[in-house]
């Protein structure tokens, strides 16, 4: 009688093992995804914070030379290209945009000065890997 049972249990071990083996096999599966959405999520916060970042840069320099600000030397279109020159804003202008493309992907800025020295910065940038391709960051302030 004890060999019958014994008889009857042969195999056992090894499907639990395989069902084992299948549950945590689909357990590191996730685990896998969610490392992947991890990184995905923490490199659009890295531009994110780049790109405000980036936007105080260029504010102090407007800030910093106000008189040229306010007589709307310092704007530029998004996509225009980097101005030329040795005045102080061309400089500024040329440094902040060099800047703008090497640390975001397509990194592109505008500025915009109004005659009541209101201030709107656009930063955008190609943030593919995340959720949405074109990321914008824009800040309105006053100097």
């Amino acid at each position: 009688m004890l060999s019958a049972k014994l008889a009857s249990q042969k195999g056992v071990t090894m499907i639990e093992v395989l069902v084992s083996v299948i549950i945590l096999s689909i357990g590191l599966l996730g685990l896998a995804g969610l490392q992947s959405a991890g990184i995905t999520h923490n490199q659009s916060a890295s531009f994110r914070s780049t790109a405000t970042m980036m936007t105080y840069s260029i504010l102090d320099s407007l800030r910093a030379n106000r008189a040229e600000a306010s007589n709307g030397n310092y704007n530029i279109a998004l996509g225009a290209t980097k101005p030329t020159g040795d005045a102080i804003y061309q400089k500024d202008l040329n440094n902040w945009m060099t800047e703008l493309a090497l640390r975001l992907p397509t990194g592109q800025g505008s500025v915009a000065v109004d005659n009541n020295n209101n201030v709107m910065i656009t930063i955008q940038w190609d943030d593919s890997r995340g959720s949405m391709a074109a990321q914008q960051f824009i800040m309105a302030t006053r100097l």
